[in-house]
């Protein structure tokens, strides 16, 4: 069986851990792997690599992905899905297996739908992704998140200054529930709920009432935001222009958002924004092994012709869920986790 992989959407920890599963996995049961570079690229515009235990030999701990992504999009052609599907036959691939998460998967899923044979592994730190209860990444940027966090704690307090710490998460807030929680913070902004600057000014100023003169404020860049009471908030953009998913570059709500702070509470204000270091470097044990076992029952499926569907985590398992049901909605945020953290608030 000639299998091929590519990984889609943006870097993540882990990647190469399922690109070396799926490899020696499939060398276990006398199939060949080729890698399609850059993701769905990888079949729009083919220049194949075979990969063998030679080349995944070292990139379990590595960052990053040795056959490369992007966040192309061959649905978005008129002849896209017909240029795919004849690059499929002529590298005479019998199975795909799409590494990424809703973008990459979602196209995995419409593309099964015309008849290509493929399986999909959860990938990002974001951790939105419907059908499973983690994906891999998200554990590193969690961690890294919460380190950043830690250590901005003592200058905060050494100048009795507000700090507001910009993570990434453009529709779900998990990585700011998670390391909101684990560091302490004081604040908490996610997605799910529009800021209410009114609230988060009088959970500062209570606070360094009681003699607590600094605060933590953790908000996710796709956090809306509106100074005015009772105005609709807004997402906070980089730059309009849309990728080819029609995702538009979210980035600055810890700026605007600490200077509102300052001008409403006079208290010092300065932003951190963690951007890209959250989903480079070295994997977490714990995302190593989730990438590996995805990779390897990712595998198995395709040799039990277990096409159209994803591998998922269910409690400590791993198992098969319909790539139309993970790609159905976005995985938002628990309300009862987000209670939970506001009892920490202030």
């Amino acid at each position: 069986m000639k299998i091929g992989v590519l990984t889609g959407g943006g870097d993540c920890p882990g990647l190469n851990a399922v690109i070396r599963a799926i490899v020696r996995t499939s060398e276990a049961q006398n199939s060949r792997v080729i890698g399609l570079r850059n993701g769905w690229k990888g079949l729009w515009e083919p220049s194949p690599m075979d990969l063998d235990q030679k080349d995944v030999s070292g990139i379990l701990h590595v960052g990053g992905t040795i056959i490369g992504t992007s966040r192309t999009n061959p649905l978005k052609s008129p002849d896209g899905a017909d240029r795919v599907l004849k690059n499929f036959r002529l590298l005479r691939l019998d199975a795909l297996i799409a590494v990424g998460g809703e973008d990459t998967l979602g196209a995995a899923s419409r593309f099964y739908d015309m008849g290509l044979p493929v399986v999909g592994v959860p990938k990002t730190i974001d951790n939105d992704l419907y059908g499973t209860d983690f994906t891999f990444g998200f554990d590193t940027a969690v961690s890294i998140a919460t380190e950043a966090i830690d250590r901005i704690h003592t200058t905060a307090e050494s100048h009795n200054r507000v700090m507001v710490v910009e993570v990434m998460g453009r529709h779900a807030g998990w990585i700011a529930a998670y390391s909101g929680i684990a560091g302490g913070a004081d604040v908490i902004l996610i997605p799910e709920i529009p800021i209410d600057l009114d609230e988060v000014c009088d959970l500062i100023l209570r606070r360094h009432s009681r003699g607590k003169l600094f605060s933590i404020v953790v908000v996710a860049e796709g956090a809306q935001f509106s100074e005015k009471a009772g105005e609709e908030g807004k997402l906070i953009l980089q730059e309009r222009r849309q990728d080819e998913f029609g995702h538009v570059r979210l980035g600055g709500i810890s700026q605007v958002l600490a200077k509102a702070i300052e001008h409403r509470t006079k208290y010092e204000t300065r932003f951190v924004v963690l951007g890209h270091i959250q989903r480079g470097g070295t994997p977490t044990a714990h995302d190593r092994v989730l990438a590996t076992r995805f990779g390897v029952h990712a595998t198995e499926m395709v040799h039990q012709g277990d096409f159209g569907k994803m591998a998922a985590l269910a409690g400590n398992k791993i198992v098969s869920v319909p790539l139309s049901e993970a790609t159905s909605q976005l995985k938002t945020v628990d309300p009862k986790l987000y209670e939970l953290a506001k009892n920490f608030f202030g």
